[in-house]
């Protein structure tokens, strides 16, 4: 592991005591590697003997067909086209412990899946993980009061960009619809990110 993430992991062991879940706030720009991140904690935290789960906040995109509606089909994936208070209400219902099901978002057919994970009662570690989990604006400022312990991982934009190319051509887009996406929706969307999230109890420029 690195320093960076070694300290990271003995912070989470060092307030994960007693019956209270711990809520670990995972944040950062599409691409940057958050996921990955939340991945890696769930899979270094199991091999030390701690029962936790990762908790994407994907699962809470609006359905196609609502923002193809309202005219934001483009803009999927901004601030304003998730499930906030939904999200919110999940949250708190983590944090109070407890058996919870949550949803999942399929990306190769673009839609979310509701309860398509359980966090059981056993799992004392939860790692929610998202682009604005600490994004200072409208709904979603009130999301932060409730982890425990906050992460922001915030690459150079110029590393951001060539990360999200790479993921839309892995999904087999044409490149005037890669441009399309990142241009006008994913680089401004980590833009916001980066520039309007609160400050992270631990930040790392890549993983």
């Amino acid at each position: 592991m690195s320093a960076g993430l070694d300290d990271l992991i003995s912070e989470i062991e060092r307030r994960a005591h007693g019956d209270a879940r711990l809520l670990v706030g995972v944040a950062g720009p599409p691409g940057a590697g958050k996921s990955t991140l939340a991945d890696r904690l769930h899979e270094i935290l199991g091999k030390r003997g701690h029962r936790s789960a990762v908790l994407p906040m994907d699962g809470f995109h609006l359905d196609n067909s609502i923002l193809d509606e309202r005219g934001d089909l483009a803009r999927k994936g901004a601030p304003h086209t998730f499930d906030v208070r939904g999200l919110t209400d999940l949250l708190r219902a983590v944090k109070a412990g407890g058996e919870v099901f949550v949803p999942v978002f399929d990306r190769a057919r673009e839609l979310a899946i509701a309860a398509a994970r359980c966090i059981t009662a056993q799992d004392r570690i939860v790692i929610a993980e998202g682009n604005y989990l600490l994004l200072d604006q409208g709904r979603w400022a009130g999301l932060t009061d409730l982890f425990d312990l906050t992460v922001m991982v915030a690459p150079p934009i110029e590393e951001l960009e060539r990360r999200l190319i790479a993921r839309w051509v892995h999904y087999g887009l044409t490149p005037a619809q890669i441009a399309a996406k990142v241009e006008i929706n994913d680089l401004p969307n980590g833009r916001l990110v980066l520039e309007r999230s609160r400050a992270a109890d631990f930040t790392f420029d890549l993983f």
